[in-house]
């Protein structure tokens, strides 16, 4: 045996082709799932990343069973809650937009599963993400996946260096196409032909607005009407609660003024939006709050950055710690959402977004 690793399973066809393809390799296995939040929305059950529901812990299980290694159940409700629900909330009610999945990756998937490696003895731990690992001049890094489609890294980037030391990504080498081959090769084709969901798992029926009004409670009184307004703080027209927007939105504004207007700042403390022109959201430099920095030594030549998953890597230059100078504009720089850093394929920084400088 290589070694013990404890595999984080959500019933899914990622992480049961990675508990495939870690037995092939000659490792022991120990499988987990994690019960973060009970939703009863129907469409998980149909979709792949339908972890929110009972019925795909239980899916979890059974394939670890069919598979032949225990599995464990193990109840982070309570943590999940305090830790990622709580900071969605206030991140929201600050006027920012959080990105859930970075905490939770980093706090729980992580930070959670490797101290039950230790109670359990796994020398490892491994998820069905599509990232890689690198090691480079003694160091560790997070590395790109080869499916450049599917590339997980921007969901990943605050795993620090030791938590990277004990990881492993079983897919970093794969396309999803190829993971899809593989389940139906093994006999799971119903696996191989669910939906991809990008829901937030605690967010029925994707709908933030509703889950905020249910979860606060005094929403009636910090989420009144306010006033839309130009950014020289001229009034435009009235918004419906400042929780309701988002940077870059269009649609659903209420208000028409005779040209495309969007939304290009949320104050919080003043109840109060700021709409703007598309070109108004074309920044070439933000501020952030760095939260790994392994970009010291490198030629600013080298460095680029995404803002938000999926964006194109733009090539930037670090101008002063916490600040970013981009080399062509970029759209749309969100407060509460995260800034990567790469070096070619490999993630060198990171940090929770500001305001444009």
């Amino acid at each position: 045996m290589k070694g013990k690793v404890l595999l984080g399973m959500s019933g899914g066809i990622d992480s049961t082709v990675s508990a495939m393809l870690l037995l092939e390799q000659g490792y022991e296995l120990v499988g987990v799932t994690f019960r973060t939040y009970d939703s009863m929305k129907d469409s998980c059950l149909a979709k792949e990343k339908g972890c929110c529901t009972i019925d795909s812990i239980m899916e979890a299980k059974h394939n670890a069973e069919r598979m032949g290694f225990e599995h464990h159940i193990v109840d982070f409700r309570d943590t999940f809650r305090r830790c990622v629900i709580q900071d969605f909330i206030d991140e929201y009610m600050s006027g920012r937009t959080p990105n859930p999945c970075i905490l939770c990756n980093s706090t729980i998937k992580w930070g959670e599963m490797l101290h039950l490696a230790d109670e359990m003895g796994c020398d490892y731990i491994a998820t069905g993400h599509y990232a890689r690992i690198a090691e480079r001049e003694g160091h560790t890094y997070l590395r790109t996946a080869a499916d450049t489609h599917k590339d997980q890294t921007y969901f990943l980037w605050r795993l620090t260096e030791e938590q990277l030391k004990r990881t492993i990504f079983p897919l970093g080498d794969y396309t999803k196409d190829q993971v899809r081959e593989m389940a139906r090769q093994h006999g799971y084709e119903k696996l191989a032909t669910k939906r991809e969901s990008q829901e937030i798992c605690f967010i029925p029926d994707d709908d933030y607005r509703a889950f905020l009004r249910a979860n606060v409670p005094d929403y009636e009184e910090r989420v009144r009407p306010g006033e839309y307004v130009d950014a020289q703080g001229k009034v435009l027209g009235t918004h419906q609660g400042f929780v309701n927007y988002t940077i870059g939105q269009r649609k659903g504004l209420g208000i028409a003024l005779g040209h495309p207007a969007y939304v290009t700042h949320i104050d919080a403390e003043t109840n109060r939006v700021t709409l703007g022109t598309n070109d108004d959201l074309l920044t070439t430099e933000l501020t952030f709050q760095p939260s790994i920095a392994r970009y010291t030594d490198i030629p600013a030549s080298r460095l680029t950055a995404r803002i938000r998953y999926r964006s194109a890597a733009v090539p930037v230059e670090i101008t002063n710690e916490g600040c970013l100078h981009f080399a062509a504009p970029v759209w749309g720089v969100t407060p509460g959402q995260s800034v990567v850093i790469y070096q070619d394929d490999l993630v060198v920084g990171g940090g929770v977004i500001y305001l444009p400088k």
